[in-house]
């Protein structure tokens, strides 16, 4: 059976950025993923907790796709997470509704990979920077896998748009159809170079 994904797309200036619009155009065209346009979706920031909680139960594999926004993810995606994983549906005594489910970050960052480092201009890494992401997950009983990130967006040409979104066209079809080693994943800091290593 394939594996059904949820992509929760957040990105409140989307017609603007011409790396999110090269990732989402490769997304597969395929039953089995939902894209989710959260901005589109809820202009007003209202929410509809149950409709979204029914969403991730019909998934296996959840996506936040959004771009880094000082350090964190854009508001509504932090609103969504607010309002949607509810104590005793999501987390809590009672709270096993999302167990087991993977949960996989798509980030886009305008600064280089190398400003992500002790030594760099923000000081931490990407992974570093997400631990808060890695702890919800794990609160909810997630599976949280290593981040899939495009650096380097500000300065980045046409074709260095169609090279990532190509490979996230390719982490999509290797979602939906095989199965993960967890533990072999876990053991990189990006998902991107993990899936390099499965596609030769």
């Amino acid at each position: 059976m394939p594996n059904k994904i949820l992509i929760l797309f957040a990105h409140p200036l989307f017609e603007k950025s011409n790396a999110n619009n090269a990732l989402v155009s490769h997304i597969p065209n395929s039953p089995n993923i939902t894209f989710h346009d959260l901005y589109q979706e809820y202009p007003e920031f209202d929410i509809d907790m149950k409709r979204e909680q029914e969403l991730l139960m019909l998934h296996d594999i959840i996506i936040w796709h959004h771009p880094m926004y000082w350090y964190n993810c854009p508001p509504l995606l932090k609103q969504w997470i607010d309002i949607v994983l509810e104590h005793g549906w999501a987390y809590g005594k009672e709270g096993f509704a999302l167990k087991d489910k993977k949960l996989l970050q798509v980030i886009t960052t305008g600064g280089r990979k190398e400003n992500y480092s002790p030594l760099g201009r923000d000081r931490f890494t990407i992974p570093q920077l997400l631990e808060p992401f890695n702890q919800t997950a794990k609160v909810c009983n997630m599976i949280y896998l290593p981040p899939f990130v495009v650096h380097g967006t500000h300065s980045m040409d046409e074709d260095g748009y169609e090279k990532n979104a190509k490979l996230y066209g390719q982490v999509l079809e290797y979602l939906e159809n095989i199965d993960l080693n967890i533990k072999e994943v876990s053991e990189y800091h990006y998902f991107n170079d993990w899936i390099k290593t499965k596609l030769g």
